[in-house]
């Protein structure tokens, strides 16, 4: 949930994290080295609590020089473990030297494994070329989890190919194989396939995923969401905000790759995510207790508010018809899943009916994919069985 009032939470303690300094000769020690590739430099915080009146009194950390990054967030080490409260952020412009206003982070990443696996970890927030940091937490009355540390991500430089690389007909599966495609059923209506940025062309590092692949059953509903990220990006910027994200879900929160199978950006381009082939039903991570089965489609951005460019819009039902025709799914259909954890909003093993388009709200206690978003999946439903030709 996002927590937009800082003082509406005045019943509760405040946190003051305190930032270890940057300073010359004495850097703070990044988790792991930093490269051409990019990475993520973690910075520990330590904390001071004080109780706190009606009056909902808060205490701020002084602003901190930091390495460069583009994308923030806030870890801490049980990935079962809960932020109740606030967490904020102020980040210094690498350009022009402007600190930003103060910026709310999501206190629960909550598009993540059936397993708690890794680190838990804010939603991560993408600023922008920035060196310089400042964080303040709020918590609302329960202890704070333990091991928080902010979370510094430098997405590195773009692909090395010239324009997007999108796939093929024969490129469908993690070797390329046109024979996976040729095995697929015959079907009715199968929506016709859109172009997608495979991992290459938004410059995946393959070395930072687990190797190999793990495979479900065929997708049977789509779960749309929204990455909770800005929304005033340039689109030339979306594959480095994928890169980002990747790198926050495998270094961070130490899943096996990317949580999303597939990212639309507000101009209507769709990318790859989770890797393992665009036509295979791949495992992700972005429903808890209904990844198996389906297939998570990332919007690039937060609409909470915000409305949803017509292009995205039409992004999201060009891959969810495509998607679900693979194996005839009807886009404005319906169908059964299986909780396959508890902290879903249903019991694990209790069977759910779904629409075959459902928000990630509809499996999990979350604002996710926005209310802006949300309301009009009947319409991205309609269009995309239509797309269908149904």
């Amino acid at each position: 949930m996002r927590f937009t009032h800082f003082a509406a939470l005045a019943a509760g303690s405040t946190a003051l994290l305190i930032l270890q300094p940057v300073t010359a000769g004495a850097a703070a020690a990044p988790r792991e080295s930093r490269s051409v590739a990019g990475g993520v430099t973690t910075l520990p915080l330590t904390d001071s609590r004080r109780s706190v009146g009606a009056d909902g009194a808060e205490r701020t950390l002084p602003q901190r020089s930091t390495v460069s990054f583009s994308m923030v967030g806030v870890s801490w080490d049980d990935p079962a473990a809960t932020l109740d409260g606030t967490v904020q952020v102020r980040t210094r412009d690498a350009t022009t030297g402007h600190w930003s206003d103060w910026l709310d982070l999501d206190s629960a990443d909550e598009d993540r494994p059936d397993e708690p696996t890794g680190r838990g970890s804010t939603a991560p927030l993408w600023v922008g070329p920035s060196n310089g940091l400042a964080v303040r937490v709020h918590a609302s009355g329960h202890p704070l989890p333990a091991g928080l540390r902010a979370e510094l991500v430098d997405p590195g430089p773009g692909p090395a190919v010239t324009g997007p690389a999108t796939t093929a007909p024969g490129d469908t599966g993690p070797a390329g194989s046109a024979s996976a495609e040729r095995a697929l059923p015959r079907v009715e209506h199968p929506g016709p396939r859109p172009g997608i940025v495979i991992r290459s062309g938004w410059g995946a590092d393959e070395s930072l995923r687990e190797p190999g692949y793990v495979y479900t059953g065929a997708v049977k509903a789509v779960f749309v969401h929204h990455t909770d990220t800005a929304n005033n990006y340039a689109c030339s910027d979306a594959p480095a905000i994928i890169r980002s994200i990747y790198q926050y879900h495998v270094k961070t929160n130490g899943w096996r790759d990317i949580g999303y199978n597939f990212l639309v950006d507000r101009c209507g381009t769709i990318y790859e995510g989770r890797a393992g082939g665009v036509i295979q039903p791949v495992l992700g991570a972005h429903t808890l207790g209904f990844n198996s089965n389906t297939s998570g489609v990332a919007a690039i951005g937060t609409y909470g508010s915000d409305s949803v460019p017509q292009a995205q819009q039409d992004g999201i039902v060009k891959i969810a018809a495509w998607k679900l025709g693979l194996t005839d799914v009807d886009a404005a259909g319906s169908t059964t899943l299986v909780s396959a954890s508890d902290g879903s909003r249903y019991k694990k093993g209790t069977s759910v009916g779904f629409n075959t388009i459902s928000g990630h709200r509809d499996g999990f206690a979350t604002e996710c994919p926005g209310d802006q978003l949300y309301n009009l999946l009947p319409d991205i439903r309609s269009r995309a069985a239509h797309l269908q030709g149904r």
